[in-house]
């Protein structure tokens, strides 16, 4: 598990849409105390009510600096308007030796979706850099959406230490 054990943690999920992801791991750490960030209000209704919910834009988070002991954020980058300033604040909130995980689209795979002109893909060393701004300890690896398929380059996640 990349962030370890979570019981009584702080965890914020970044542009967390529905809440999908935020549901499994409050499901797999029911200890932990995650937060979920989405700028539509709408679609945090669909959160459950048991996990804590706030709506604001990825590059302004309205929270104090140090306050998560991680972050994540599940392909929500690829919609932030400013991608250095979103990276910045995901790392500004995670405390001193927490992490910091973003899953995103690989660039190199650009065109193989249907998807709108804004949406924006990384290369790994693009978001290692930014990451690498803030953090310790940077890595990128090619990850599958599906446990039984294994990864074809589409997806990547970054994993930085603070």
């Amino acid at each position: 598990d990349t962030f370890g054990d979570l019981t009584e943690r702080r965890v914020l999920d970044a542009g967390c849409g529905k809440g999908r992801f935020a549901r499994v791991l409050k499901e797999r750490h029911p200890m932990a105390r995650i937060v979920v960030l989405d700028i539509s209000e709408a679609m945090l209704r669909y959160v459950p009510a048991a996990i804590e919910r706030c709506s604001a834009s990825l590059t302004s988070l309205p929270f104090a600096s140090g306050s998560f002991d991680a972050a994540y954020a599940t392909e929500s980058l690829e919609h932030a308007v400013a991608i250095d300033l979103a990276v910045g604040e995901l790392c500004r909130v995670v405390k001193p030796g927490g992490r910091i995980v973003i899953i995103d689209k690989n660039a190199e795979h650009w065109g193989k979706l249907k998807t709108p002109e804004w949406e924006r893909w990384f290369n790994r060393k693009e978001l290692e850099t930014l990451l690498g701004r803030h953090c310790r300890q940077v890595s990128s690896r090619f990850i599958s959406y599906w446990k039984d398929v294994e990864p074809d380059g589409m997806f990547l996640a970054w994993v930085a230490e603070k």
